[in-house]
């Protein structure tokens, strides 16, 4: 529950999501604690809040748990979105991804449990695999590939992230909730390390051919940041959320083909779409999975989560952003809660 000032870490605060979830709880009255390795986190991210009186950044690694320990000092509670992020990332460094996703969520569970903090723990739908229901619950079969392929060792390796969160609620009592994030989108997010929105609306401001890899009939479900980031605040206050996991997801479920189009037509753009094979865009043997569809009803029955802003808007919002318009990327009733804070 929300206690009044909280003082709440954001792992990976300088991040795409962290940087938005980090602004949200600024407005909502909390002192913030940003720890960012800067990886692939920047300070940009931040520039909008980077002298607000509330907020402390911390450069270090969540795998230093020397680092993870001064940062957490005295916190009520973490919101752990420090991870290895982005499938080129993955493919080209699968050691450093493992380490930082599996030692590094041992280190913050290791000391939330040693200042009693809640912890919110944001984990992926690519624990799912190849599972290619309709829609998929949060007690779905997991459908990994082999663990030698990079791809399938990072579902693995959130996999054990959530087990060892589990565990430490299950065996140590700490309070943890999971979430797992399908393909959030929104402003400041890069195409850099393989997010599509961002990558195919980037090519499309330049009038460059939009490549979409394989035959571009796979289907996904596109999520908002803005949609998304008070939902995992509302988890973590919900007390009825520890030791569960709870899907984060978009509604609307289409094809990277489709996609691609559409991105052609919200920015106006003459770009044309060329078809990539797998083996020419990342290494031999890479795997993709055909369709990945959230269901998330238990997310909505526990704190109302319904994801409401239509892909085009998110298309207009991340070409904006991608062109330096500034974007205020959460809903009016949000909003609202910046003129309750002295």
């Amino acid at each position: 529950m929300k206690r009044p000032g909280s003082r709440t870490v954001v792992t990976g605060g300088a991040g795409f999501i962290g940087s938005h979830l980090v602004e949200l709880l600024l407005r909502r009255g909390d002192e913030v604690i940003v720890i960012d390795d800067l990886s692939t986190g920047s300070m940009r991210n931040l520039s909008a809040i980077a002298d607000h009186p509330r907020l402390h950044v911390v450069v270090g690694s969540v795998t230093d748990p020397v680092a993870v320990c001064q940062a957490t000092r005295g916190a009520d509670r973490i919101f752990h979105l420090a991870a290895a992020v982005g499938v080129n990332l993955i493919v080209d460094s699968p050691l450093s991804s493992l380490r930082t996703n599996i030692h590094g969520t041992e280190a913050v569970l290791d000391a939330a449990l040693e200042t009693g903090a809640e912890v919110l723990l944001a984990s992926t739908s690519e624990i799912y695999g190849k599972n290619t229901a309709d829609r998929l619950s949060e007690d779905a079969d997991r459908i990994l590939g082999s663990p030698l392929l990079s791809r399938w060792s990072y579902a693995a390796a959130k996999g054990i992230d959530e087990a060892f969160a589990h565990a430490y609620w299950n065996q140590l009592g700490l309070q943890v909730t999971i979430v797992r994030l399908f393909n959030t989108c929104g402003p400041r997010q890069t195409g850099r390390y393989g997010m599509v929105v961002p990558r195919l609306v980037s090519q499309a401001l330049r009038g460059e051919a939009l490549t979409v890899f394989g035959d571009g009939r796979q289907t996904r479900c596109f999520s908002y940041v803005g949609d998304v980031v008070p939902a995992m605040v509302d988890l973590l206050e919900c007390r009825q959320t520890r030791g569960l996991a709870f899907n984060l997801g978009g509604a609307q479920e289409i094809s990277i083909l489709d996609l691609a189009q559409l991105v052609i037509d919200v920015t106006g753009s003459p770009s044309s779409i060329v078809l990539v094979p797998y083996e020419e865009a990342y290494s031999a043997g890479y795997e993709d999975m055909r369709r990945r569809v959230p269901d998330n009803r238990r997310s909505e029955a526990m704190v109302g989560y319904v994801p409401h802003t239509p892909l085009a808007e998110m298309i207009g919002r991340v070409a904006d952003s991608i062109a330096g318009v500034a974007a205020d990327p959460f809903p009016a009733p949000v909003k609202l809660l910046e003129t309750q804070v002295p």
